[in-house]
């Protein structure tokens, strides 16, 4: 007996492998001829070299694809895409016994992806629980019974539209139910070299609870403040919410506490039920843009991103410029942005989320519909009910109609609008809204607000208008938030303090020659009774090569804020020398009008989970600091560790994590997570750990009951989860390394990658008079093939286990069963086989 892994096959024992080798070139003769025809093969049996011509069971391989009656746990593979796998019976033809087909039941078939036309066809037998394929000519199945997997061809012309990441909505998964607890925690700590030390420990998160296509969720956020021996402490459950896809509309029903979220009127929170075209659910080409942060830290420091008051992003960020673009496009609105540096200072700022013009295609109509009660911004419940609605309308080729009303109480508003796809000259949408407000002591207001928007990208030039808007607020006009405050305080609005004019642009450009690519963001908004507020930034980066350091980087940003009066004006210079792939060297120059720093770090990417970087930096007084900032890519956490040091100033830490628990009846894990309620897979890996599963990113690995979780997965875009066959060890095999899937928003999804752990080995299987099985008997282990047997009962078998059970099938049925030692014995050189005996299953 001998055990060998994938590397040292025992090739140097021929005569022993030669009809094992005969009855596997058999096996994959059968699997190829049955995708080309399905005749009944016959063997002539003289031109094989075996003793034993008459102990020879040929019956799995004389009739291509032929799969004994039965039920089989299969992956069906549609043109490449894989389905989940389904419990597959295969059942005696209704027009020849002798024959075998798959049964697909109508559930199956509704998850093809196939046209609604062409289903609809589609007749029934086997008491209407088995599909007849033939009105679709050219619908070939081939079933592999050694990778466990249905193959289905089918041509295009009855396939719903789709590209090479999206999936129709028949093949959305709406994934399994479960429980979900998703948190982001932060811990700063503090010591002045005058002054007290404090530390603070905020967090956010959700819990949230999967029940068929709903998700139910809950939203938390807390800190806890101590300095000076005084504590602080909060804690907010601040939204509840249940939502579901509702696929035929390409729409999303959302009940409970939520943001009016409206492409036409102003943000207001309100506790009812809406019914939204969500944009997620097109193609990706059709969707708009995704908000956008940007900024410039001058230390280790946390960002925190809030709308309406609810956090919906917060992480630690290393010293130098920002992006976050990790916020879902669903986001409307003005976000609030503050940076917490380890110095202590703060800055605050807001970003106007940009968004296409609202059009839409020709006879399609996107809509937005709410009804409710109005709350404030913690979601306390007023006395005004809520009715709103709006929709774009696209009425011919490129005109679309826009429009909406929204009333609560007594105030009341109209909008109208009507959109242009400009072609060539990019998108274009005007709309005009009325707004109707009757106040306490019975003062009126109206007024109306209007808004010009455009978007546009540039092939020729490599520029892109994101987005450039305008909107001009007259001085009697109230949104929807206004009146109730007013309402709420009994005021008498004399002088409104309201918006007047906006300014977005949002423009990035590419200098291809010079290898430059640009960026630009403007917002300038005035009021009617105070100073106006601007902001805009600006970057350039340029990659180029010098001599032996390769994709050398140099990147300038700049930015200008003004608010009440006060300007602040900053500029950050980079350059970045590359040392290698993973590790390099930054010199940057930083100058605002909090003072001037200049710095110089080392990072170093050590692996695919740990990273770290080293700085020193000087400021104008010539006053030395040292910072650090390590980040680790665990399974269960992502975790970001930080710390600055400045003699005679101040010295800080900082720890950040965030991760989750998903929960279901298939089992549980840890993982790590970035935005906490998100859509996540479940992977199980049949009880086996440590198993390392790859999606993007970081490897994760299964827990000891052989349970993943991949988090951040994209909802309505086809996902792949895929082994990381470079890691796995020698006594694991997978028969399908490889799965997609397309997940609807929130949903668990579930998979299970099919694996077999355990030795290799060579063994002689012998019945109990004496004899052998015959030649081509299955041996078989939970049902799957794990080796075939040859002249003599000689086998090769992979999955091996001590004191594991194994069954012995031939001429279609469980003959026997063999059973294996406690202690497996190992002989590298090949030399000895093990003996089994074959007794009859109790």
């Amino acid at each position: 007996m001998s055990v060998h892994t994938r590397n040292s096959f025992p090739f140097q024992n021929n005569w022993r492998l030669r009809p094992l080798v005969i009855a596997l070139s058999l096996a994959f003769f059968s699997s190829a001829i049955s995708s080309a025809l399905a005749e009944e093969v016959e063997f002539n049996l003289d031109n094989m070299d075996i003793s034993d011509r008459e102990n020879i069971d040929m019956s799995q391989f004389s009739r291509a694809g032929y799969m004994m009656p039965g039920q089989y746990d299969m992956a069906i593979k549609i043109n490449d895409n894989e389905s989940p796998t389904e419990e597959v019976t295969f059942l005696p033809s209704e027009h020849d016994e002798n024959e075998t087909v798959a049964c697909l039941t109508p559930k199956m078939m509704a998850g093809f992806g196939l046209k609604k036309s062409w289903l609809d066809k589609v007749t029934y037998w086997n008491n209407e629980k088995c599909a007849r394929l033939d009105i679709m000519p050219g619908i070939i199945l081939r079933p592999d019974l050694a990778s466990s997997t249905l193959y289905m061809s089918v041509p295009q012309a009855y396939i719903e539209y789709q590209t090479a990441n999206w999936d129709p909505p028949s093949r959305w998964d709406e994934g399994i139910a479960g429980f979900i607890a998703d948190y982001n925690t932060n811990f700063n700590y503090s010591s002045p070299a005058q002054g007290s030390e404090s530390s603070e420990l905020s967090g956010n998160g959700v819990v949230g609870v999967n029940a068929g296509p709903w998700r139910m969720r809950a939203f938390w956020n807390g800190t806890h403040y101590t300095a000076n021996n005084t504590k602080t402490s909060t804690f907010n459950w601040n939204q509840y919410q249940a939502f579901r896809a509702i696929k035929p509309w390409g729409a999303k029903l959302i009940i409970g506490q939520n943001d009016l979220a409206s492409d036409v009127f102003e943000n207001a929170r309100y506790v009812g039920a809406s019914l939204i075209s969500d944009d997620s659910q097109l193609p990706p080409n059709l969707r708009g843009y995704a908000p956008e942060v940007r900024g410039v830290a001058k230390t280790n420091a946390k960002v925190t991103i809030s709308h309406a008051g609810r956090v919906l992003y917060e992480s630690q960020v290393a010293p130098g410029p920002f992006i976050i673009q990790d916020l879902s496009d669903s986001i409307t609105g003005t976000l609030d942005v503050k940076v917490e540096e380890q110095d202590g200072s703060i800055q605050t700022f807001q970003v106007e989320t940009a968004s296409v013009p609202y059009l839409s295609r020709p006879g399609q109509v996107r809509f937005k519909a709410a009804v409710g009660q109005t709350t404030d911004d913690r979601f306390h419940l007023q006395n005004e009910r809520l009715m709103a609605g709006e929709f774009s309308w696209g009425i011919s080729n490129g005109w679309s109609l826009l429009g909406g009303g929204l009333s609560s109480g007594k105030y009341h508003a109209a909008s109208l609008g009507a959109g242009r796809d400009l072609l060539s000259f990019g998108a274009l949408a005007l709309t005009a809204t009325q707004s109707y407000a009757k106040l306490p002591n019975n003062q009126t207001r109206s007024g109306g607000s209007y808004s010009l928007s455009y978007s546009k990208r540039f092939e020729n030039y490599d520029t892109q208008v994101t987005f450039a808007g305008y909107r001009f607020t007259e001085k009697s006009y109230l949104s929807l938030n206004q009146y109730l405050e007013a309402s709420r305080k009994h005021l008498v609005i004399r002088n409104n303090a309201a918006n007047k004019q906006t300014y977005t642009v949002s423009l990035n450009k590419q200098f291809r020659t010079l290898g430059v690519s640009a960026f630009l963001n403007y917002n300038y908004q005035t009021y009617w009774n105070r100073q106006a507020t601007s902001r805009w930034n600006m970057s350039f980066a340029r990659y180029f090569d010098v001599g032996n350091f390769k994709n050398v980087s140099f990147n300038l940003s700049a930015y200008r804020a003004q608010n009440s009066g006060i300007q602040d004006d900053g500029v950050f210079l980079s350059l970045n020398v590359p040392f290698g792939t993973s590790s390099g060297l930054n010199i940057n120059a930083q100058n605002s009008d909090a003072g001037q720093i200049n710095s110089l770090s080392w990072y170093n990417r050590m692996d695919e989970r740990n990273s770290y970087r080293l700085g020193a930096n000087v400021d104008r007084q010539q006053r030395s600091a040292y910072s650090g900032y390590y980040t680790h890519t665990g399974d269960n956490t992502l975790t970001n560790y930080s710390a600055s040091y400045k003699p005679g100033q101040y010295r800080s830490a900082a720890l950040s994590m965030q991760g989750g628990l998903t929960a279901t009846a298939h089992g549980a894990a840890l993982h790590r997570t970035i935005i906490p309620g998100g859509t996540r897979l479940m992977l199980d890996t049949e009880g086996i750990s440590d198993v390392p599963i790859k999606s993007s990113g970081a490897a994760t690995h299964s827990n000891k009951f052989g349970k993943a979780v991949l988090a951040d997965v994209s909802s309505y875009i086809r996902n792949q989860a895929h082994l990381d066959i470079n890691q796995l060890n020698d006594d694991i095999e997978a028969e399908s390394p490889v799965l997609q899937l397309t997940l609807t928003e929130g949903a668990i999804g579930y998979r299970r990658f099919r694996l077999i752990k355990g030795q290799k080995l060579m063994a002689v299987i012998r019945l109990s008079d004496g004899s052998y099985p015959p030649f081509g008997a299955s041996v078989l282990s939970k049902g799957r093939e794990t080796g075939i047997v040859d002249e003599m009962g000689s086998v090769w078998l992979s999955g091996v286990n001590p004191e594991m059970l194994m069954d012995v099938r031939w001429n279609g049925n469980i003959q026997c069963q063999i059973t294996f030692p406690k202690v497996l014995p190992i002989d590298e050189s090949g030399e000895t086989n093990l003996l089994l005996p074959c007794t009859e299953k109790e």
